[in-house]
C-alpha cells in the first residue's frame, strides 16, 4: 500500500511543480531560477507540517515522501547553480545557493511550528 500512496502523492506533486515553475517562469523571467527557489521553499514548509504533525506513516508516505518529493528538486537546483555560474554569474550563483538553503530551512522550521 505505501508504494501506492508514494505515488499518489507524486501524481500531484510533479505536475505542480511543473506548473509552478511555468507560472513563476512567466512572471519573474528565466534568467533566475525562481520557479525552482518557490517549489523548494513551498515543499520544505509542507513537508515540516508533516513532520510537525502527529501524522501516520500512511500520510507520511503519500505527502511527505511522495507529493514533497515530486515538487521539490534538489536536481534542478545544483543544475541552475552550475549554470549560473557557468554563465559568469558567480555571486548570484552563490547567493541562489545560499538564499535557497535559509529559506528551506527556514519555511521547514515555520512549517513544523505551524503544526
Amino acid at each position: 500500500m505505501t508504494p501506492l500512496l508514494v505515488a499518489l502523492g507524486a501524481a500531484v506533486g510533479a505536475p505542480a511543480r511543473y506548473l509552478v515553475d511555468r507560472a513563476v517562469d512567466r512572471w519573474v523571467g528565466t534568467r533566475f531560477p525562481a520557479g525552482t527557489v518557490v517549489v523548494n521553499v513551498v515543499g520544505s514548509f509542507v513537508l515540516g507540517v508533516v513532520a510537525g504533525l502527529p501524522a501516520g506513516p500512511a500520510v507520511s508516505a503519500l505527502v511527505g515522501t511522495g507529493f514533497c518529493g515530486a515538487l521539490t528538486t534538489y536536481s534542478t537546483f545544483g543544475f541552475d547553480a552550475f549554470r549560473l555560474a557557468r554563465e559568469k554569474r558567480v555571486v548570484v550563483a552563490a547567493a541562489y545557493v545560499v538564499g535557497s538553503l535559509v529559506l528551506g530551512l527556514t519555511a521547514a522550521w515555520v512549517g513544523m511550528r505551524v503544526a
